[in-house]
């Protein structure tokens, strides 16, 4: 791991986090440059922050990015990470907001947005398959993924009672024990 990141490395860094993921893809991008370029948490600290930030409410990168600033300097930390990750982009947001309601009608306007979904999947999955392989020799964790991913995309179960249901027996499964 690297050095920890000043102020003003942090912020810049959850820019470029923001700004490398136009159209989604958030959380693949951030282990991208949080771990891989920048060296700031290994893929272990990354997988528990991002954790944390799923299970409390609000935008999980808003909470990663308190997870980052915070872990290296406190609310201040924190308050910097979380301008970084949103100035830019939010700023740009009005401005594409503006653009969209001007220009909505034009039929390139929606070629232009399938082809940012389109790459917001792929990121997401490319995602998953990083996930899948920090896990992949730990069964448990491998059936909780498949029993989620069943329970929400073939039962339709939603979010809060499957985190309710499975949160709990994940934790007493990988609660600390005395060997």
């Amino acid at each position: 791991m690297g050095a920890p990141p000043s102020h003003r490395e942090l912020f810049l860094g959850m820019q470029q986090v923001a700004l490398s993921s136009f159209g989604g893809g958030l959380s693949a991008w951030s282990e991208r440059i949080v771990v891989e370029e920048r060296r700031w948490l290994n893929q272990a600290e990354f997988l528990t922050g991002l954790t944390v930030a799923r299970l409390f409410p609000g935008p999980n990168q808003v909470n990663m990015a308190v997870y980052i600033g915070s872990r290296f300097h406190g609310l201040s930390g924190a308050l910097i990470a979380i301008a970084g990750l949103l100035l830019i982009p939010f700023s740009l947001l009005l401005l594409l907001g503006l653009a969209y309601y001007q220009l909505h009608m034009l039929p390139a306007v929606d070629r232009l947005l399938a082809g940012v979904i389109t790459a917001s999947a792929g990121m997401a999955i490319s995602m998953g398959f990083k996930l899948v392989g920090a896990y992949s020799r730990d069964p448990m964790a491998l059936l909780l993924a498949a029993v989620s991913f069943l329970a929400m995309t073939v039962f339709h179960v939603r979010l809060i009672p499957l985190v309710l249901v499975l949160g709990p027996l994940a934790m007493a499964w990988y609660w600390p024990r005395q060997r």
